[in-house]
């Protein structure tokens, strides 16, 4: 047996709870993985807490993210005592995820761990690291190269904000940090931000077309924050958009797209295919600062993801969270 978060339909409300599971209780997969490190993301936070539509399908373990040792596999991609983790496919929505000790899951969804990563390194980055790698991937892709001028980054004091950051100024950017977490300034700068924001200047709605300021963006917030930024890029400009942590609405003329050509790029994480999925860790495993990413780390046991998760939605929780599965 071992340990998982359990989320149970309370009617009116999700439960969240501890409960021990046996293996034959996984679900359907031809890969049987021991999880040794997950994460707590936003979209978890979401899930465990309720406020969010986030579980397809009750009982559900949630958890989007894990890394672990595989333990059983019929896929002759993968054999037992090999590295692996997983990001997305909709495992902690519509399949068992990986806030529990173990999970089984479907060959696909799954890639090795790069060799010079652990497991735990592997969840510090999680989904948030995966996503932020994807828009700069993007931003590269487009165009946009550290002499083109500033890059924003919205939302930076979260995950995928404070990793975007330390990746974008690691690889030569300038970057605009904004947020909604002033006392977070030097926690910012230490990541490599040259410049930082007030969220509060973006969350009213603005002129359809505002001061050309930055070549490129990347935008998890959605709503008013990428409005505004979209509105506020140079001529060929590239923004991406990876979350909506503060909206699902857009409230945005096309005015920046026709009068600048403004590029909008879409980051979808959770069903990338597989040859993005390996480049973009073979990036990570290359650019990333291990000690700037320990240094933005807080790591838990289970029995602290559900008071931590409500934190999350709150705004109170900077940088990442990993958890310890086996504490």
């Amino acid at each position: 047996m071992f340990q998982s978060i359990m989320l149970r339909n309370g009617g009116s409300e999700t439960v969240a709870s501890i409960e021990n599971i046996r293996d034959e209780q996984l679900p359907n997969g031809n890969v049987t993985v021991r999880i040794g490190h997950s994460c707590l993301n936003y979209k978890d936070a979401l899930a465990i807490t309720g406020r969010g539509s986030v579980v397809r399908a009750f009982p559900m373990v949630p958890g989007i993210d894990f890394a672990g040792t595989v333990e059983q596999s019929t896929d002759s991609r993968f054999t037992a005592g090999e590295m692996v983790l997983l990001n997305g496919f909709g495992v902690g929505e519509v399949h068992w995820g990986g806030l529990a000790g173990k999970a089984r899951v479907d060959a696909d969804w799954l890639i090795h761990l790069p060799p010079v990563m652990s497991d735990r390194q592997a969840m510090q980055i999680g989904t948030a690291g995966y996503t932020a790698m994807l828009c700069v991937m993007a931003l590269e892709r487009a165009g946009v190269t550290p002499n083109k001028g500033e890059v924003v980054v919205t939302g930076a004091s979260g995950g995928v904000g404070g990793i975007a950051t330390l990746l974008l100024s690691k690889l030569g950017y300038r970057v605009v940090a904004i947020t909604g977490r002033p006392q977070e300034a030097d926690y910012l700068h230490a990541l490599g931000a040259k410049t930082i924001l007030s969220r509060g200047e973006f969350e009213k709605p603005g002129k359809p077309l505002q001061k050309q300021r930055w070549a490129g963006a990347i935008d998890s917030l959605g709503g008013p924050a990428l409005a505004n930024v979209c509105a506020g890029m140079v001529e060929d400009g590239v923004v991406t958009a990876c979350g909506l942590a503060q909206s699902i609405d857009f409230p945005a003329t096309v005015a920046p797209f026709i009068f600048r050509g403004v590029h909008l790029i879409g980051i979808n994480s959770v069903y990338r295919n597989l040859a993005d999925r390996i480049v973009a860790w073979r990036r990570l495993a290359d650019t990333i600062d291990f000690g700037a990413l320990e240094a933005m780390t807080t790591t838990i046991p289970l029995t602290e993801v559900c008071s931590t998760a409500s934190d999350i939605v709150d705004g109170k929780i900077r940088g990442r969270i990993v958890v310890d599965v086996d504490a």
